[in-house]
């Protein structure tokens, strides 16, 4: 089984990193395929809301001149996604939230490609913001029909200097119990898919507040 994590901080090892090896080192202990992509330090423009990705229906982005195409594809091709932030103004890093916006605009307007798929967020943090940031990124994976695992606390690890992280005990202890339940309903699912069928994908219903 194969897992993509997101980094989105524009530190390439910095906290946000951290908090991710921690989880994809359970998660490969568990004989799992891992890959970090590093989003936070690219030049990645915000969705434009043409909705040709919904029109087109060919799992794309009609903006050019960066990965974002290729990222949607690795999530795709894989049976878990990791989002992780650190937190800007108790908000998702910028470049991070131009990739989530378009990646999960093109994904529900094609068959909801992320349905059932396993989905988690952590969140790198020196003070505040952690938790309302850690439910902005679960917004995304809520409105996808993902299966969200989680830990002993929300997942949001402290530090201000790359590297810090791993000075927290209790965050890097909610990283670990987080990929070892992650590893655990990945395979859950895995096993059952042959016994349970999943419910029918239901067409999104669309109702208007002003009439």
């Amino acid at each position: 089984m194969k897992v993509v994590a997101f980094n989105g901080s524009p530190n390439k090892e910095g906290n946000t990193w951290n908090a991710l090896k921690m989880v994809t080192a359970e998660l490969e202990a568990e004989g799992m395929e891992c890959e970090i992509v590093h989003v936070g330090n690219k030049a990645i423009r915000g969705c434009a809301a043409c909705y040709q990705c919904v029109n087109n229906r060919n799992e794309q982005c009609v903006l050019p001149g960066d990965e974002v195409n290729s990222w949607i594809q690795k999530m795709k091709q894989a049976d878990g996604i990791i989002l992780g932030s650190p937190v800007h103004y108790a908000a998702i890093g910028g470049t991070m939230k131009s990739f989530l916006d378009r990646a999960f605009f093109v994904t529900s307007g094609n068959d909801s490609m992320l349905r059932h798929k396993v989905g988690a967020s952590v969140v790198a943090v020196r003070r505040s913001g952690g938790v309302p940031t850690f439910d902005q990124l679960n917004n995304f994976i809520s409105y996808a029909e993902m299966l969200m695992p989680t830990s002993n606390y929300w997942n949001v690890i402290h530090g201000r200097a790359p590297g810090e992280a791993v000075q927290d005990l209790e965050g890097e202890q909610i990283m670990r119990v987080l990929g070892k339940n992650m590893a655990w309903l990945m395979k859950l699912i895995e096993h059952g898919k042959a016994a349970v069928p999943p419910p029918e994908r239901e067409q999104k219903t669309f109702f208007s507040f002003i009439h």
